[in-house]
């Protein structure tokens, strides 16, 4: 990987300087404060990290540095950011234009809608190296191999000509993070850089970050929720609230004892550990017997189907009211194909039957019965929610597909229900998807999933996106659900620490087939295959690193 050096120089001022910002929304009775007076400092080769709940202020904190906000609908009644000792608040377009993506990089949260459908891979990342650096096509191609192997993107050279959609979450996001890393930035912001990774690759990225950082004296502001990863990687956190910073310094310092009621809140904050269970009893909802998705390779003039991927390959199970199925595995071992194969949203083979009736050869019309029962979350809220529908339109479709509601009185109380069953204040209804949270606006789709009380729920990813405290009330309300209705789940996640607050039996996915699946005790405590001790050992490292620190 080409580097710029680091050569000694005389004292210079902090990478990056933020004094008494603020951002606001709107104006009259209608202003958000969203960030409201903060200050902070990034250093050359040091990371902060920047935490807290969904809706605080982080991602709009970043934003501002950038200025990629919708001025002027926002505006900075106050504050400074300097860059290098360059004020940003305020410089031209041009200026930002030629940092951007050059001197300072973002990883942005959502990797679906932060890449562009219509472009490859290659496409994409070139474009950074095209526009900064004036590459040849030929060099263009070259470093952007060069980065994706980096990132450890499997099979580079046969993921250039592909687009985002045909990439799992995990992989889209590391297709970000090469793009944010081509030109070697001096400044990153990397809003949860990790959320959609698997935890065996989330280990990777951030061991790469810091080594990268070392080697480029690069500064780091990372956003984040989870706590374990600040105190793995960051060296300085500030914790952020309703807009405001209360509380900030060394990790070490801040960690060991907390002086704000909030941080203190924050570190408490962990899904409960679901109690020992009994084996499943009684006949099953959902049976899957050898399912198998493959996708045909073609090559050549006629298309002729010269191989497959083997996304899924002979996997069965069996699923229980008001029991979950935990999956997991990195990304790319099949998790979340084989749900969508169970929900017969993807053409599969081999026996897939639901309340002891073949449905794996129903299709079109003949399934729509069945969809209220079956429902699924996904893992990206912003990609799975019309951005032209409000959320009160969005909870209330499934109740018109299915004519659930006689009235139209009906049918907002269902919603209104729905949205207190996740925690969203049910004046909420009224308003659009872009002016939630990330966290805010996972909580709409499961309201959307469960305002129709189905029997399943395929669970993808759900908390990826929360920040830890709405995680645990997020497991806690799924686990209620479950005993009140007795739903059963098919519960995909990298999380083990999720997983393992849910789940009755773990069931272990590599290269679409299955290594392991069994009780959750029996897998998590005891784990019989070397794949499964690795995940383990990658989640579990950094969950044991965070409790050391708060009990220090």
């Amino acid at each position: 990987m080409s580097a710029k050096l680091v050569t000694p120089t005389a004292p210079q001022g902090p990478l990056l300087q933020v004094k008494d910002l603020s951002t606001y929304f709107g104006a009259g009775p209608r202003l958000v404060k969203a960030v409201d007076h903060i200050s902070f400092t990034i250093e050359r080769g040091r990371t902060l990290a920047l935490v807290g709940e969904s809706g605080s202020g982080k991602s709009v904190t970043a934003l501002s540095i950038m200025r990629l906000l919708p001025y002027p609908a926002a505006h900075h009644p106050s504050g400074s950011v300097l860059f290098k000792g360059q004020e940003l608040i305020g410089a031209p377009e041009s200026t930002m234009r030629g940092l951007r993506g050059d001197q300072i990089s973002m990883i942005f949260q959502e990797p679906m809608t932060s890449l562009n459908p219509l472009h490859t891979i290659e496409k994409q990342v070139n474009e950074v190296l095209l526009i900064h650096k004036g590459l040849s096509k030929g060099a263009a191609r070259a470093r952007t191999l060069e980065l994706l192997r980096l990132v450890q993107l499997p099979n580079p050279e046969k993921r250039l000509n592909a687009y985002p959609h045909e990439l799992s979450g995990g992989q889209r996001q590391r297709v970000m993070i090469a793009m944010a890393l081509a030109n070697d930035p001096d400044l990153l912001i990397a809003d949860e850089p990790t959320t959609a990774l698997d935890v065996t690759i989330q280990a990777q990225i951030l061991k790469l970050l810091k080594e990268l950082q070392t080697k480029l004296g690069m500064g780091l502001l990372l956003i984040t929720h989870d706590l374990s990863i600040v105190r793995k990687v960051a060296d300085d956190v500030a914790i952020m609230t309703k807009g405001h910073i209360v509380e900030q310094g060394p990790v070490a310092t801040v960690f060991k004892a907390p002086q704000h009621e909030y941080t203190r809140k924050l570190l408490a904050a962990e899904p409960k550990r679901k109690p020992a269970i009994q084996p499943a009893q009684g006949t099953p909802l959902m049976t899957g017997t050898d399912v198998k998705v493959w996708f045909p390779i073609k090559q050549g003039l006629l298309r002729r189907t010269v191989d497959h991927i083997k996304a899924i390959d002979g996997v069965s199970l069996k699923l229980h009211e008001g029991r979950t199925v935990g999956v997991v595995g990195e990304s790319g071992s099949g998790k979340t194909t084989l749900g969508l194969a169970l929900l017969r949203l993807i053409s599969s083979e081999g026996a897939i039957e639901f309340e002891g009736r073949r449905i794996d050869k129903v299709s079109g019309g003949n399934l729509r019965p069945l969809r209220q029962e079956m429902q699924v979350v996904f893992q990206d809220p912003y990609g799975s929610l019309s951005p032209r529908l409000s959320v009160g339109e969005i909870v209330a479709e499934g109740l018109t597909v299915h004519g659930l509601a006689k009235t139209e009185a009906e049918a907002d109380a269902r919603i209104v229900e729905a949205l207190q069953e996740v925690g969203l204040d049910p004046e909420s209804r009224f308003r659009y998807p872009h002016e939630f949270s990330g966290g805010q606006r996972q909580r709409v789709a499961i309201a959307r999933a469960m305002v129709l009380k189905p029997r399943l729920v395929v669970l993808d990813e759900p908390t990826s996106a929360l920040d830890m405290s709405v995680q645990a009330q997020i497991v806690d309300l799924l686990a209620e659900l479950q005993r009140r209705h007795k739903l059963a789940y098919l519960f995909i996640s990298h999380d083990l620490r999720v997983i393992r607050a849910l789940a009755d039996e773990i069931m272990v996915l590599k290269d679409g087939k299955v290594v392991e699946h069994g009780a959750a005790d029996q897998v998590l405590g005891n784990p019989r295959e070397s794949y499964t001790k690795a995940l383990m050992a990658a989640a579990f490292e950094l969950e044991t690193a965070q409790a050391g620190v708060v009990r220090e």
